[in-house]
């Protein structure tokens, strides 16, 4: 007998303080010989919300892109709830991606062809959960963050501003049990990223790990810990 998915977590919350992600003595090089990161280590607890800052050029970006298993190391590892994703089959690399976490990128990287409502369900579709579920909770998220445009508009309709907010109540839809956002109040203004920060604080306080890239000192200091490279 299958059972249908929903939208509460599957699994019960991870502990708090357990690691949900390590980083072990990554290395990444786009050229051979150039190094993006050397040796780089580090543990995001479940629970906690880290801010990596740092420079632009110190390969922030290019390290959630690992920590998100969208790049495999040149060297090192990637830990998951302590098991290894290094060398992992391409389909099972992205089933972790789907179950696992929530991306807010710095371009929203919304899809132009479809709407603002498919672009924000879209993934939890894909996990199979029920429909209904899916469509109430989107709207439920759409409201909080102030995205006051129809849902059937394409995100090229959209301000930059309301299309990182569409990119975070995608992030946030499935619960993920870890959110990696890059420049998440970068294009909004101070109460929105205000409304941005608290969203993922509270995410945070629900058991999720929470890492963003950010060059904003206040949005640093509402994380639980910084880590600059």
């Amino acid at each position: 007998m299958t059972t249908t998915p929903t939208l509460d977590k599957e699994q019960p919350p991870p502990r708090p303080g357990s690691i949900a992600l390590e980083a072990r003595e990554v290395g990444f090089s786009y050229v051979p010989g150039t190094p993006v990161l050397e040796s780089w280590s580090a543990q995001f607890p479940s629970g906690t919300m880290t801010a990596l800052t740092g420079p632009s050029g110190r390969g922030k970006s290019t390290l959630l892109y690992l920590l998100g298993l969208m790049l495999e190391p040149t060297r090192g590892q990637i830990l998951i709830d302590g098991e290894v994703t290094t060398k992992i089959r391409d389909a099972e690399r992205a089933r972790l991606r789907a179950h696992k976490f929530g991306f807010v990128f710095q371009d929203a990287a919304l899809d132009a062809t479809r709407t603002v409502f498919d672009n924000v369900t879209e993934g939890a579709l894909y996990r199979g959960l029920p429909k209904t579920q899916v469509a109430h909770r989107a709207m439920e998220l759409l409201d909080r963050f102030e995205v006051d445009v129809p849902p059937n508009r394409k995100p090229g309709q959209v301000s930059g501003g309301q299309a990182q907010r569409i990119a975070l109540c995608r992030a946030l839809l499935n619960d993920p049990q870890i959110l990696l956002a890059d420049e998440p109040t970068g294009n909004l203004d101070p109460a929105t990223t205000a409304v941005v920060v608290k969203a993922l604080r509270e995410h945070a306080q629900s058991g999720a790990a929470i890492i963003v890239v950010t060059h904003s000192p206040e949005v640093a200091g509402l994380c639980d810990r910084e880590i600059r490279l």
